[in-house]
């Protein structure tokens, strides 16, 4: 049992929701297409990266089929990240009904951002029914002839969650400020979920400025409560301090701890911090897993085959500092085995296990060194880009009210 994650309600669960796991490529995107196409009143859509290629022209041609409609549809797509979209693009969406809008950091350029990013991905119809993963609106997220999707998670939801997730949209993207122009709903639907399928659900976030760690607390909370086992599949794997010092208490209370990696990544001088990591790692304990066959974009983690966290977050100090994160905690044992099955055999079978002999034969001086520099590289920008947002935060805490 995990003690800290015993108490529904009193942990913040809502226990009348229906939930699906959801792979990456065609499966998601039918999930995202048929969710944009039951909206009836308003549908909120939050990314951080939407392309303006054949998967984005998809997603937006079914956006504007839903304004089209009468549905008030509102996307919402990180400033930095999403800043190739065309003006003519972005215009077409607004002489159609979609309402758009950037998620702006402080400062950004085609190269560079200061600031907070809008790194959650969720999209929310009504107040029924939503979507919450890691996936981005791009051709690399989907099913492209020729171009195998990344590897990619989401949580389908049905149920109370959605009330939660649809005022945190509708906040976002007024800016956190009282609501003016958004319609609200105001008949709030009752859901008959069937016993033997209804699942404990609870939505966590990462915002530093807005005074939320919640899956960073989550994560410690699994570190702390593992009786058996851990496994985390990050795509950028950076651990910080807490993180660490969380790994290390699991493993000297004998919890297994599994971290699956990614061997082929889109960041190649991460990929190489990241390695620098393995001797730490197999020095705890910790058993490594490279997934080959793709790139590894997801976020998850399960604990003691009865909890599950996923969503957005990656376990390294930009996600925890500086990112708009969305994840949701799943406690049911059923979906954690059914996942954990997922990984064993559509993940762990096509990865490879890092030793400390693979590691001594595959990395010469000259790699090691420059892991070593790619680390440290890493970690004074992790230390750039989140500082401002940690002491501006720090300092109002402790300032008088």
């Amino acid at each position: 049992m995990i003690s800290h994650l015993t108490d529904a309600k009193s942990d913040g669960y809502s226990t009348n929701n229906r939930i699906t796991f959801v792979t990456g490529g065609k499966h998601y995107f039918n999930h995202l297409q048929q969710l944009i196409n039951c909206a009836q009143s308003t549908l909120h859509l939050q990314t951080y990266i939407f392309k303006e290629d054949e998967t984005g022209r998809i997603v937006a041609d079914a956006l504007i089929q839903a304004a089209q409609r009468g549905v008030k549809v509102f996307l919402m797509v990180d400033g930095y990240a999403s800043q190739s979209l065309s003006k003519e693009f972005i215009n077409q969406l607004r002489s159609k009904g979609v309402y758009f809008k950037f998620f702006e950091p402080l400062f950004r350029s085609r190269k560079f951002y200061l600031g907070r990013r809008l790194h959650h991905k969720v999209c929310v119809a009504d107040l029924n029914f939503a979507l919450v993963g890691g996936i981005n609106i791009a051709d690399h997220y989907n099913d492209i002839p020729g171009n195998p999707p990344w590897l990619d998670f989401a949580l389908s939801v049905e149920g109370e969650i959605v009330q939660e997730l649809y005022v945190l949209c509708q906040k976002t993207w007024n800016g956190f400020q009282p609501m003016k122009k958004i319609p609200l709903l105001r008949n709030v639907p009752t859901f008959s979920i069937p016993e033997d399928v209804q699942t404990n659900v609870r939505m966590r976030r990462n915002d530093w400025v807005r005074r939320k760690d919640q899956i960073t607390l989550s994560y410690l909370d699994m570190f702390r409560s593992a009786q058996s086992e851990i496994i985390i599949l990050s795509s950028y794997f950076l651990p910080g301090r807490l993180f660490r010092k969380g790994i290390r208490f699991a493993r000297k209370n004998n919890v297994s701890v599994t971290v699956i990696v990614t061997s082929i990544s889109d960041v190649k001088i991460a990929k190489m911090a990241e390695r620098h990591m393995y001797d730490w790692l197999l020095s705890n304990g910790v058993r490594i897993m490279e997934y080959n066959l793709t790139v590894l974009h997801g976020k998850l983690a399960i604990c003691d085959k009865e909890w599950v966290t996923l969503g957005s977050f990656n376990v390294n100090d930009i996600s925890t500092y500086a990112s708009v994160e969305l994840n949701l905690d799943v406690k049911n044992p059923s979906f954690a085995s059914e996942v954990r099955q997922y990984l064993e055999k559509e993940v762990m079978s096509n990865s490879t296990i890092i030793s400390d002999t693979y590691v001594a034969k595959n990395n010469s001086f000259l790699v090691r060194m420059s892991q070593k520099g790619a680390f440290m590289i890493f970690r004074v920008l992790f230390y750039f880009f989140t500082f401002y947002f940690k002491r501006m935060v720090d300092i109002d805490k402790k300032s008088p009210h």
